[in-house]
């Protein structure tokens, strides 16, 4: 066989080989450019108190989490019972981003189904969901004492990823310079 026809046959094992450890990987683990990097500054108005803004700076000493959500999202109805069992439990605040949503909207949809935030601001237009990477509703980041991203939950939160990964971060966070 010659050079010219071993060419074809060489990528196309290469392209079967690609597609195979492709097939391999999780789509939720799609690798975060902020973990491990400062979370990304924003000012928004709070969805109960407009007059009010929250910063990330507000939460600086503090672990916490960045939960994504908006009243239009299938999922984030999936997953807020889990959201709300975290919250009760009280290990870390959870600040909610209400994502492209209507306050009215937004409001009527935490009275229906329970607000387990400590507050939550409105990102209507969805430029803040674009600053921090956001590909869809809902996710939810770990951000640590100094405003460091560490993990995020692409999708909804499951019990799972709760138990095995979340909380046991949350902790391990919380014991840091304590």
């Amino acid at each position: 066989m010659s050079l010219k026809h071993l060419l074809p046959l060489a990528a196309f094992l290469l392209l079967v080989g690609l597609l195979a450890v492709g097939l391999t990987l999780n789509p939720r683990e799609v690798p975060s450019p902020f973990i491990d990097k400062p979370a990304p500054a924003f000012s928004l108005p709070q969805l109960h108190d407009p007059e009010k803004n929250f910063s990330v700076a507000d939460m600086q000493g503090k672990v916490w989490l960045l939960n994504v959500w908006a009243s239009w999202c299938v999922s984030c109805r999936a997953e807020h019972e889990l959201i709300s069992a975290l919250a009760k439990q009280n290990l870390a605040a959870i600040v909610g981003l209400n994502y492209k949503d209507s306050p009215m909207d937004a409001q009527r949809w935490l009275k229906r189904y329970g607000d387990p935030y400590l507050l939550s601001v409105s990102d209507i237009k969805g430029d803040v969901g674009i600053d921090w990477g956001v590909y869809g509703v809902p996710e939810t980041f770990v951000i640590d004492k100094k405003g460091i991203v560490r993990f995020k939950n692409i999708g909804p939160v499951t019990e799972e990823s709760l138990q095995q990964t979340i909380i046991p971060l949350i902790g391990q966070l919380q014991g840091e310079g304590a």
